[in-house]
């Protein structure tokens, strides 16, 4: 029998197809801009005490208020720190969540971000949502004892920064209202809350002069690190 060659591959077969990976999904611009985790509850507070937080902003009603603002972010804020009510927020709030994530599917985010703009411009929405257009949509969520005729002026300060923050069109602020801490109604309230350039371009005016109030004390913070130097047996 004749020999006959053979080739250990055959060079004339069907080429291989080259593996095709999908390309990852676009990230959303705010998603470049996250600080920290409220998760990570220690890192958290560090980063907001270095910026305007909303929680802040909401306090940020005129030039007056910005002295008061500042006294609270060097201070803390009693009302911050807790009490019966906050309590009672902090265990409602995933409830809620949940609630608006199956009614308007808009998850929960314990994340913290950075404006495009300034980096010590700071805001946690309590939810996000980007459309299939592309759009963002945010939730802030609030428990409360009383009944309200019309959102709280303070409030809608807390949702216009958050907006300004995250660069979001619209945010869904919802509302728990409760008598002894028991909900009085059977699902919490809620009203979509548009964006307002005019009403954050004042508070960007006012966080910056918060935090032109708060440089001295922080520059002066900085150089008692510097100057401290500890010993060989601290």
């Amino acid at each position: 029998m004749p020999d006959t060659p053979f080739a250990l591959f055959d060079l004339e077969g069907p080429a291989t197809a080259p593996r095709m990976v999908a390309p990852a999904p676009p990230r959303h611009p705010h998603e470049l801009r996250i600080v920290a985790d409220a998760s990570d509850r220690v890192a958290w507070l560090r980063a907001r005490s270095r910026g305007v937080t909303a929680t802040d902003a909401a306090k940020l009603a005129s030039r007056a208020s910005v002295r008061t603002a500042a006294w609270d972010k060097l201070h803390g804020s009693r009302g911050f720190g807790g009490s019966r009510f906050t309590d009672h927020g902090r265990t409602r709030e995933p409830v809620i969540a949940d609630w608006v994530r199956r009614t308007h599917g808009i998850d929960p985010s314990s994340l913290l971000f950075h404006a495009a703009s300034d980096n010590r411009h700071l805001a946690t929405p309590d939810g996000l949502h980007v459309t299939p257009q592309g759009a963002l949509e945010l939730c802030e969520i609030k428990t409360t004892s009383r009944a309200w005729r019309g959102i709280p002026r303070t409030y809608l300060r807390q949702v216009w920064w958050q907006q300004y923050v995250l660069g979001a069109e619209r945010t869904l602020f919802v509302w728990e209202h409760h008598e002894d801490f028991v909900p009085v109604d059977a699902e919490p309230r809620s009203r979509w809350i548009d964006r307002d350039d005019d009403q954050i371009a004042i508070l960007v005016h006012l966080a910056n002069e918060l935090l032109a109030a708060l440089r001295p004390h922080a520059e002066a913070a900085s150089e008692a690190r510097a100057f401290y130097r500890p010993g060989v047996l601290a």
